[in-house]
């Protein structure tokens, strides 16, 4: 009998489903403390690789996220825990991150990589109360930076998805799931010290214990007291903690510690949309609404401001009154849409290029067999035509945003492994254009022909579908023949 190939995401989906039961949800106060091993057999390389075969990068996203959470579901996580309380999982289980980052792998990088102290490393201490930072100038040298290490300092890689191409991938899927930039710092912590004091940060933060044990300690977001949680963390064992919260840790007398933190959501809240939409509601609500152009009162500075507070005068209340309501007509006024394109641009400038599978390359501009050969280009008659089926690389790649004159494509394809080593990506569309953009678009993750763009012209249809695919943007159902 001919045995069945079961993949890694099979695999895992099954221990899912036979480990969901144990967790209870509606027991969750702090956290929750669960076990993984049954998936002990799951390489991350070959669950990566299963998950290039999901076509949908949003459900490869969906799919990488529980996997990282594990067992815990995902909607759970959401509605129970996400931006409210820390959540703890051990697992017993040392290898369940086995190949996303290693010592060893960050040696490699040390002595092929150009890694400069200050810009890709610091090297750090606590002692005493006293937090510090040791940087040199220039390259971070193997010799330099173990030496550090050996006098007791801890090592704080700022950006290894620019070095490590997993940890490029894995950032590069999940933020699509989070709908906001995906980073990672790395820590490598001598046995016995702390590198930072007690402080809090303005990300939502997964820590992934990859070698070693760490101690951890989270207070409340008010004060450093008796902590709200406390545990050690070893290899394979996951910890969340929301932003505001309170933390740190040291390491114990008897192992190093090296954990990755991958983290999301910053500026990414109801007050940083706000911080938006406001100045361009009052911009629009003082051009069209007469309140808003009408002269303060000539004696309100001596009833108003700090000094006439404590004043019971009846001009004070009506003066905010006045206040409340233009601030409520002013919610009339707020270009919602326009405010929230222009927190997208400020997000796909933010976001990792996408690394693309096996097949997407084959399929798209950087599959094209253009070369330099016996003195001249060849291969170079590739050409779209109206039956070829093509969609966008991935979900998330690019959005359509306009300015009030023009319509712009903002796009991730180009951008760099380095946080806003590049300017903002984008290219103008054409007014022709505009409606089969929004409709590839909107169709994905389903292929579409050329042919059945949204345009008058079927030269418009293939333009678009060219300029496209030099951006890289999109990939074709099929590798493209030769014309």
């Amino acid at each position: 009998m001919e045995k069945k190939h079961v993949s890694a995401f099979e695999l895992y989906q099954n221990a899912v489903l036979a480990s969901t039961p144990e967790v209870k949800t509606s027991s969750v106060k702090v956290l929750w403390e669960v076990q993984c091993g049954e998936i002990s057999g799951v390489a991350l390389d070959s669950l990566l690789s299963d998950l290039a075969k999901v076509s949908n990068s949003r459900v490869r996203a969906s799919k990488l996220f529980q996997w990282l959470i594990h067992p815990i579901p995902s909607k759970s996580f959401f509605r129970d825990a996400w931006e409210k309380k820390p959540v703890l999982i051990k697992r017993q289980n040392p290898d369940y991150y086995k190949g996303l980052f290693s010592t060893a792998e960050f040696d490699r990088i040390l002595r092929r990589d150009d890694v400069q102290y200050g810009v890709n490393l610091d090297v750090t201490s606590y002692r005493n109360g006293k937090r510090e930072t040791h940087n040199p100038p220039g390259r971070a040298l193997p010799f330099t930076v173990w030496d550090f290490y050996e006098s007791g300092c801890s090592l704080r890689m700022l950006n290894p998805q620019a070095f490590s191409s997993t940890v490029w991938n894995v950032l590069s899927i999940l933020q699509e799931h989070f709908g906001s930039m995906a980073g990672a710092n790395m820590y490598l912590t001598p046995p016995g010290t702390q590198g930072f004091a007690p402080h809090y940060d303005d990300i939502e933060a997964f820590v992934v214990q990859l070698e070693g044990k760490k101690h951890w300690r989270y207070n409340s977001q008010k004060e450093i007291g008796k902590p709200i949680l406390e545990a050690v963390l070893e290899a394979g064992d996951l910890l969340y903690f929301p932003r505001g919260f309170i933390h740190q840790g040291d390491c114990l007398t008897d192992a190093h510690s090296l954990h990755i933190t991958v983290s999301s959501y910053q500026r990414n809240s109801w007050g940083n949309l706000l911080a938006k939409v406001v100045p361009a509601a009052l911009e629009m609500a003082m051009e069209e609404d007469v309140d808003f152009r009408g002269g303060l009162p000539v004696d309100y500075l001596t009833y108003m401001g700090v000094q006439n507070s404590d004043k019971e005068d009846p001009r004070r209340a009506q003066f905010l009154s006045r206040i409340e309501g233009l601030m409520k007509k002013l919610a009339t006024f707020a270009p919602v849409d326009a405010a929230v394109d222009q927190k997208a641009r400020g997000y796909l400038h933010d976001c990792l290029p996408p690394m693309l599978t096996a097949e997407e390359r084959a399929s798209s501009v950087q599959g094209a067999p253009s070369r330099w050969e016996n003195g001249e280009p060849v291969d170079m008659g590739v050409a779209i035509r109206g039956q070829i089926r093509v969609r966008l690389v991935r979900s998330g790649i690019a959005r359509l945003c306009s300015d009030g004159e023009a319509v712009w494509l903002y796009y991730t394809a180009d951008n760099s492994r380095v946080y806003h080593k590049e300017e903002p990506k984008s290219v103008e569309i054409k007014a022709e254009h505009t409606d089969a953009m929004e409709f590839l678009i909107h169709a994905y993750p389903k292929f579409v022909t050329v042919g059945s763009l949204p345009c008058k012209l079927a030269e418009d249809k293939v333009s678009l579908a060219e300029l496209l695919f030099k951006r890289g943007l999109i990939h074709t159902a099929e590798p493209l023949q030769q014309s």
